[in-house]
């Protein structure tokens, strides 16, 4: 075929990672003649338009020629923003008209903003298998399994033409929180969001830890790479898997090691947005023992969040499921939002209302009662039923085992907790612990976020 031929290239539908508000592009391909025709110095052009008006953001750009072999190459900085379509020709050096260049190669679809890397298991992969309505939007895009990017659809996790057999499900997975997360990023910055999927449905962390395992982490850093190596952050939820005794001790310092070496091989301090586990429905009353499992990760991703630079952490608890452990698609919708409210205000500094509120401090007032005071609380602390709350949401320990509580109240960012009898010697408090939280965790009354899931955190 005569004209312009693409041979590096982004492909359709692609969002380019921005860097200071644009995205280089590198171009190359050949170029041929028809058989006959009375150009005598052959150019190659290149342009980009925008999609929907037409309209030039780069004026046809000169490529450079190859010497000998009919070859070009060319390298444009591309705005943030989109959709584009980038489009070729071959020209006279003399002809004035580039419009009516000879034909070249095109792409469409293409966008400049951010890419989000997606990490984790099943509820990370998507397994909600309810209906709602989620629709895909232009300008929110997603490089599938497959290694072609594509509109970002449910579910992302699929496995049609995978050249990725590490995160290969076992079955096909539904919806996620990740095309919500893209839609609502997309519609407060105004540019396209591209979306990475590397997760892998029941992966333990150390599937994730270079030092152990960690072929998962293997192959999300081959994705990075094949997108340039620059992302914009990594969304994880992951635990549910590390629930036993020991990895669920060590998961705060698995978690740090995996983070450490991801940011090293990065060379930045790329920030990650983690959940806070949701429960599990199925067998809970059989497996009373796995509570403390379930309680230590939760506190161990709440540590994550309050002690490592670039890291955020968002609740879960209060959603609805599909299943005995997977979250319902409208729950998925909302996590997406609150994930992307959480990227709106530590990553671009946009909001300042979208933390969970996180208990600061548990101190005893008297020999029977507890002050638990609270951080990120933009209203006022709101207890649903005072009685459920303080009978299930809380326990008081201390030596001489659980306290019965007797009354809570909430005013502004505390929670006074009264139990039935004086605690002596070492007291904790946990709060939302359990494998299935038996009663909903006090909420930010302005934001409805539910207080973040503790565990016995040592009261002063």
């Amino acid at each position: 075929m005569f004209g312009v031929g693409l041979q590096k290239a982004p492909q359709d539908w692609q969002i380019l990672q921005q860097q200071a508000g644009a995205a280089v592009v590198e171009l190359a391909g050949t170029w041929q003649l028809p058989e006959e025709t009375d150009i005598k110095e052959t150019l190659v052009y290149v342009r980009v338009v925008e999609e929907d008006t037409g309209r030039e953001v780069i004026n046809w750009t000169q490529a450079e020629m190859g010497q000998e072999e009919p070859c070009w190459k060319c390298e444009l900085s591309v705005p943030t923003g989109g959709l584009y379509r980038l489009e070729t020709g071959l020209a006279d050096r003399n002809q004035a008209a580039l419009e009516w260049a000879l034909r070249g190669d095109m792409r469409h679809h293409l966008g400049v903003g951010d890419l989000f890397v997606i990490a984790g298991q099943s509820n990370s992969a998507g397994y909600g298998k309810d209906p709602f309505y989620d629709p895909p939007q232009l300008g929110v895009h997603l490089l599938r399994n497959s290694m072609r990017w594509d509109l970002a659809s449910h579910p992302m996790n699929e496995s049609t033409d995978t050249r990725h057999p590490a995160n290969l499900e076992m079955a096909n997975p539904g919806n996620s929180p990740y095309l919500s997360f893209g839609k609502t990023l997309m519609r407060i910055l105004g540019y396209p969001i591209g979306l990475l999927q590397t997760s892998l449905g029941g992966s333990p962390l150390s599937q994730w830890e270079p030092a152990e395992n960690g072929h998962l982490y293997a192959s999300m850093m081959e994705v990075i790479r094949s997108q340039g190596g620059k992302i914009k952050g990594v969304l994880w939820y992951q635990g549910c898997s590390d629930i036993d005794p020991e990895p669920s001790r060590t998961y705060e310092k698995r978690f740090t090691a995996m983070l450490q070496t991801f940011r090293e091989e990065m060379g930045e301090e790329v920030p990650w947005i983690t959940v806070q586990l949701n429960r599990r429905l199925n067998d809970a009353e059989k497996m009373p023992e796995s509570d403390d499992g379930w309680g230590r990760i939760r506190e161990a991703q709440r540590q994550c969040a309050r002690k490592l630079p670039g890291v955020s952490v968002v609740p879960a608890t209060d959603f609805g499921l599909s299943d005995g452990i997977h979250n319902s698609a409208s729950a998925n919708v909302v996590l997406g939002e609150r994930m992307a409210e959480a990227a709106l205000e530590d990553l671009y500094h946009r909001r300042n209302d979208s933390h969970a509120p996180d208990l600061e401090r548990a101190a005893m007032i008297a020999s029977d009662m507890l002050e638990l005071r609270f951080s990120h609380v933009r209203g006022r602390l709101f207890l649903y039923d005072s009685w459920d709350i303080c009978h299930k949401a809380f326990t008081i320990e201390d030596e001489n085992g659980v306290a019965e509580i007797e009354s809570a109240e909430a005013q502004g960012d505390v929670i006074r907790i009264r139990v039935k009898r004086s605690l002596c010697g070492k007291v904790w408090v946990s709060g939302g612990w359990q494998m299935n939280p038996p009663s909903l965790m006090p909420v930010d009354f302005s934001n409805h976020l539910p207080v973040l899931s503790f565990y016995r955190v040592e009261v002063s």
